[in-house]
């Protein structure tokens, strides 16, 4: 602080970091930040922030350095604050960096979602969930064919996922699928954008969320903040919808920021409750009892069907599952596991001894994957290492169950039959009922 300027560490991964940034440090002499770290995605660090989205402060932008580095970076750049600004992990996890933030020297804080979120002219219903891959995809989907079908123009902000051009992605629209190639859209980006534009829905991602906000308030009645990464939202809404999953019960406890969203729900949704033990959903339902007794609690299904099921008897099957699911989710089997399961697969395929390259990194990174195949697809490598993985694996059905198409995006050599499930509420009250207040 030799200077007077606060100099800052923003740990991220390509989201809530740039956001923070954005709304906290950007115009604010009173800091310096002078450098990101990157984790959980691959090969976002060796960027930088660019000076066109920095502001004026930071003419030449701000490096994005790896996280490794982290202590290193708090000596030799003198840090005199380290701001905590990624999702999905446990509490103990975020404690370790702060233990170690505070042993090099430096302040360690978590910047509290109240002061980042940006306040929209029309109504908004945010979607997020206590952790990935607890159903909130379909939620924001069903919460969507609700308000259209009132007449409604309903607009989706998407957490963000910006892994190319930074300037480029400042703002984005996407209005087709062809929208999708236009922005050079990863799989991870696909499989959140092309349901909603498949039912009829506007979808606006990338950097600047008070410019992205501005430009889709022009054209919503109301405006849907779909969540990503178990993350609070970017965006003051009139409902905070939270799922959660009673196949991880506690998690909604034990996982930051999943515990904030949970506490602070006006509706909470408990998924999965067709396929999930009751000791597990009681627990859930008590954990709600003791920390959000306000919420409305919405009991839901997410039934699974799949195209020519009948393919599926008697045969081994590989399954590919959402990516970001099974990795820093935890997931270990998804819908299509359930699927094969019950139309009645001969065997699992473990496509451990066929992978290669960035898929192989992938399984050695993330070992309690179960017998099945993350969709990693965060650039065109590891697209093309997914398509050589899945060909190289000897199955007799390639099990897709991804919120995307794969098959549009990667050749697969062999017999592949889609996963859909969609969220079904289960008695009383309904999602139509918890926003009857919207509009």
């Amino acid at each position: 602080m030799a200077d007077g300027r606060i100099r800052v560490l923003i740990l991220g991964a390509a989201g809530r970091d740039f956001h923070n940034f954005n709304t906290c440090f950007r115009d604010d002499p009173t800091y310096d930040v002078v450098a990101f770290t990157a984790t959980q995605i691959p090969d976002i660090e060796g960027r930088k922030y660019p000076a066109a989205l920095a502001g004026k402060l930071y003419p030449k932008g701000i490096p994005i350095l790896a996280e490794a580095e982290m202590i290193q970076i708090i000596g030799e750049r003198r840090i005199d604050q380290v701001v905590f600004a990624y999702s999905d992990v446990r509490h103990e996890y975020v404690m370790h960096k702060a233990s170690m933030t505070l042993a090099a020297g430096a302040d360690f804080r978590l910047i509290g979602p109240a002061k980042t979120m940006l306040k929209s002219s029309v109504p908004v219903v945010s979607i997020c969930a206590v952790r990935t891959g607890c159903g909130k995809s379909q939620t924001t989907r069903r919460v969507a064919e609700i308000l259209r079908a009132r007449g409604m123009r309903v607009v989706a902000v998407r957490h963000p996922m910006p892994y190319g051009d930074l300037v480029k992605q400042r703002v984005q629209r996407f209005a087709s699928l062809a929208d999708l190639d236009r922005h050079n859209c990863t799989i991870e980006e696909m499989e959140e954008y092309e349901p909603h534009i498949n039912r009829g829905s506007v979808v606006y991602a990338g950097v600047d969320y008070e410019a992205i906000l501005r430009q889709a308030e022009k054209e919503a009645d109301v405006v849907l903040w779909d969540g990503g990464n178990n993350d609070t939202p970017f965006y003051k809404a009139d409902i905070e919808i939270v799922v959660v999953d009673p196949h991880r019960p506690g998690h909604e406890l034990t996982y930051h920021p999943g515990e904030t969203n949970f506490r602070r729900a006006h509706v909470i949704v408990i998924n999965k409750i067709d396929t999930a033990d009751s000791e597990s959903i009681d627990r859930v339902r008590k954990n709600i009892r003791d920390v959000n007794l306000q919420a409305v609690v919405v009991d839901a299904a997410s039934p699974i069907s799949v195209e020519s099921s009948e393919k599926i008897r008697g045969k081994r099957v590989l399954v590919v599952e959402d990516g970001p699911t099974l990795t820093h989710g935890e997931m270990q089997y998804g819908a299509g596991v359930v699927a094969a399961s019950k139309f009645g697969a001969a065997e699992l395929v473990d496509p451990r001894p066929y992978t290669v390259g960035t898929i192989t990194e992938t399984f050695q990174k993330y070992p309690k994957i179960g017998t099945l195949l993350p969709a990693m697809g965060y650039g065109e490598k590891q697209v093309k290492d997914l398509q050589t993985t899945i060909n190289r694996t000897p199955c007799d059905v390639v099990l897709i169950a991804t919120p995307i198409d794969l098959r549009r995006i990667v050749k697969i050599k062999k017999p592949a039959l889609r996963v859909g499930y969609d969220l079904q509420e289960i008695g009383k009250p309904t999602l139509e009922d918890v926003l009857s207040t919207i509009g």
